[in-house]
């Protein structure tokens, strides 16, 4: 490979030639061979939208030339855009404060501003104006998850909610037995279970939109510790305007700039509801996968669709695999939750150190819950309800017999239950033989649908 010679305040080192980025970023990857796991292109490119707006920012102050502020905020709209994905390979597992990323797309944009302008643009003095990396990371953490929250959760989230009450809407006048410590219990109908799913999702969703105005607040402006060194008093404003005009979120300056530093308390945050969402959804998911077993010796009351062969071996065996995968990331979701707790922990003094940690496992939280909850609403409008099945065990329910329990007590009530179970026989025919309830008002009384108004 051929290499140039770059240098750094530490001295020179030798870059592959064609690299866009420059010495402090060959050091990182030389001192961090960890994962082989780059930080997500969303972070990139938030941290891209944050020099841009800096930029934006640093030319409106007159601080930076024009030329030199357009080139920088070109730059920066190419990465954006998700160009020169190569030019960013620097570890997950880095510096704590993120020092290695950010100036990794110091020297990126530095280059590709130079290469337009013809003359220098440097990564520090230029594209890094009135910046620290112990501000700029911390504001991209916030933004990426922002926008991922507000572009890709919340409208999955929607979808899921919607398809589990137009399912509801369709099968309202279908009942079913209730279950309660996986044991038969009163009837309810489809609605009435789909819809508990649906405030689920609901409520998920209102929790993780409440934390939007914590989150939007950004670090920008604090730069090294929090007291603004360096930096126009002006510029994270003029910065966060910018980028609303191009967000179309509300971001502003942090109220309380050491607390944003040093605290990654909102990111923990909302880590901690994007794992309350997977604990949801890990539920709706193995009532699917009951409901689902079988199809002969299970609860068989629903039919999955069918996407795939469900083994090498056994011919017809088909799974219930999107729930199967949607426990999985709720699983992977509730151990990076973990990691984020422990992460939230580090913030030592005047900075947190674990950021790229953080805002690694939040966008990789975001994206598997934003990329299932589509595939969970396909397979719920999907599914199709083996009524006979339902009805022929919802007959024999013996805990139909609690609608009696006013009438002829529930010791009474109790022994009609365990005959008619014994005898695998419908409560109906047991109560009308034990009892002196007219037949038809024995009807009324067991009738499975009025139990579940």
């Amino acid at each position: 490979m051929k290499m140039r010679t770059e240098h750094d305040s530490m001295g020179e080192i030798a870059v592959p030639a064609g690299a866009l980025y420059g010495a402090q970023t060959q050091r990182a990857i030389n001192n961090f061979p960890i994962s082989g796991q780059p930080l997500p292109a969303a972070f990139i490119s938030a941290v891209a939208k944050l020099k841009a707006a800096c930029a934006y920012a640093n030319g409106e102050l007159k601080r930076l030339d024009p030329d030199t502020s357009a080139a920088i905020i070109a730059a920066a709209d190419t990465v954006i855009a998700g160009k020169h994905p190569d030019a960013f390979p620097i570890d997950v597992y880095q510096t704590g404060s993120g020092t290695s990323t950010n100036m990794n797309v110091n020297e990126v944009l530095a280059h590709l501003a130079a290469a337009q302008l013809g003359k220098p643009v440097s990564a520090n003095d230029d594209v890094n104006m009135g910046q620290s990396s112990n501000d700029v990371i911390p504001s991209a953490v916030h933004l990426s998850a922002a926008l991922a929250l507000s572009r890709q959760l919340m409208p999955a989230l929607l979808e899921l909610e919607q398809a589990m009450l137009s399912k509801g809407e369709q099968l309202k006048n279908q009942v079913k037995t209730g279950r309660t410590h996986l044991m038969d219990a009163m009837p309810l109908r489809f609605d009435q279970e789909l819809g508990g799913w649906a405030t689920q999702v609901r409520y998920a969703g209102d929790r993780l939109d409440g934390l939007q105005s914590r989150l939007q607040q950004l670090a920008l402006g604090a730069t090294a510790i929090g007291t603004g060194i360096n930096a126009d008093p002006r510029q994270a404003q003029l910065a966060c305007n910018y980028l609303n005009q191009r967000t179309g979120l509300n971001f502003c300056p942090a109220e309380d700039y050491f607390y944003s530093l040093s605290s990654q308390d909102t990111a923990v945050e909302l880590s901690g509801q994007l794992k309350t969402l997977a604990v949801a959804l890990m539920k709706i998911a193995n009532d699917l996968r009951w409901m689902n077993s079988g199809p002969l010796t299970g609860i068989a009351e629903i039919q999955l669709p069918a996407l795939q062969p469900g083994s090498s071996i056994m011919p017809g065996k088909v799974n219930p695999v999107i729930p199967e995968a949607v426990a999985m990331v709720a699983a992977q979701v509730i151990g990076l939750d973990t990691a984020n707790t422990i992460a939230g922990q580090s913030g030592n003094f005047q900075l947190n150190v674990m950021l790229p940690l953080v805002a690694n496992n939040l966008l990789h939280m975001l994206a598997l819950l934003s990329n299932c909850a589509p595939l969970l609403a396909a397979a719920i409008s999907g599914f199709t309800v083996n009524q006979a099945h339902i009805d022929e065990n919802l007959a024999k329910n013996p805990i139909l017999v609690t609608a009696l329990n006013p009438v002829i007590g529930y010791e009474n009530a109790a022994k009609i239950a365990k005959q008619a179970y014994k005898e695998r026989r419908p409560i109906l025919e047991v109560a009308q033989e034990q009892t002196d309830i007219p037949l038809e008002e024995l009807r009324k009384l067991l009738d499975p649908a009025a139990l579940t108004r």
